[in-house]
C-alpha cells in the first residue's frame, strides 16, 4: 500500500469518526480534536453522551491517561 493511499484512508477514518461524534451531540471543534486521536474510544464517548454525560466531560473521562497527566 502506498503512503498516499494510507494517508487518504486515515483522513477518511478521522472524518467518519468526527461525523459520528457530531451526530451524537459533540460540538464540531471537540469532535474534530477527539476524532484525530485513535486512542480515544469512539463507542465509549458516544455511549457516555447517550447516557446524559456532556460531550466535554465525556471526552475528558475517556481521554488516555498519559494525556490527562500532561494537562
Amino acid at each position: 500500500m502506498s503512503a498516499d493511499l494510507g494517508d487518504a484512508r486515515t483522513v477518511q477514518l478521522v472524518a467518519w469518526r468526527r461525523d459520528q461524534l457530531t451526530a451524537s451531540g459533540f460540538p464540531v471543534p471537540l469532535a474534530a480534536r477527539v476524532a484525530g486521536n485513535a486512542r480515544c474510544d469512539l463507542h465509549t464517548l458516544i455511549e457516555l453522551v447517550e447516557r446524559g454525560c456532556p460531550p466535554h466531560l465525556a471526552a475528558r473521562i475517556a481521554a488516555p491517561l498519559d494525556e490527562e497527566n500532561a494537562a
